[in-house]
């Protein structure tokens, strides 16, 4: 019967020579790699990428003589929650010149807890359209809410029109360049962590030689 026990398989060739390398390489190396990898990665994505404006349109709830002002608080919270609803969409895509998809893909709406305000905000790679389409869908909203105001006694007014952004809101190729740099030298320092320790020379421990037994132990007392 043959003993079919091997010892534990050991790189040979080609892929022992990479780990070798892989074992000599300084510290430091697999951190600047990383960042510097990172930092490409970033920078071309900024590149390719095409900036984004946003366009932001503020319409505020006025209550009427038989409203009070917490009622327009709440009926604004109300405004904005349908700010995107198919229904005022609608209308605001003939006015804006955009599908529907487009416009329920880069407006949203906003309120505040302790104004009686909505703010609606378009993003769009041109200026001009990211603001043509928050005060379409402002005027829409103003629209459907004063149908109403009979019975709701709040009026619904355009507070401030969106204008033409004059800077990109998406972040720029140096900033998405850094954030690059961070997630490589992280990914750098993880692998530093895992990389295999260097061994000895032969890639074996040295053996251990026992000591010298004592003469009586080995040729037995005289």
């Amino acid at each position: 019967m043959t003993d079919n026990h091997t010892g534990p398989h050991r790189p040979t060739g080609r892929a022992a020579g990479a780990l070798s390398r892989v074992r000599t390489l300084p510290p430091w190396s697999l951190l600047a790699a990383g960042a510097l990898l990172g930092g490409l990665a970033g920078g071309a994505y900024g590149v390719l990428t095409p900036p984004t404006y946003t366009a932001t349109s503020y319409v505020i709830a006025v209550p009427t003589a038989k409203s009070d002002p917490a009622s327009a608080l709440g009926f604004a919270q109300a405004y904005g929650r349908v700010a995107t609803q198919l229904a005022v969409l609608g209308d605001a895509q003939v006015w804006a010149g955009v599908p529907m998809t487009t416009l329920q893909q880069s407006v949203q709406s906003a309120t505040s807890p302790d104004a009686p305000m909505v703010a609606v905000s378009a993003t769009s790679s041109r200026p001009d359209l990211a603001a043509d389409m928050a005060n379409a869908v402002s005027r829409s909203l103003t629209r459907h809410a004063n149908d109403t105001k009979s019975s709701t006694h709040v009026e619904l007014l355009q507070f401030s029109r969106a204008v033409k952004p004059a800077a990109a809101s998406s972040a720029s190729t140096s900033v998405t360049g850094l954030v690059g740099v961070a997630a490589g030298g992280l990914l750098g320092g993880l692998a530093l962590l895992v990389r295999p320790r260097r061994a000895t020379d032969d890639g074996t421990r040295a053996a251990s030689v026992p000591s010298p037994a004592v003469a009586a132990d080995a040729h037995g007392q005289l």
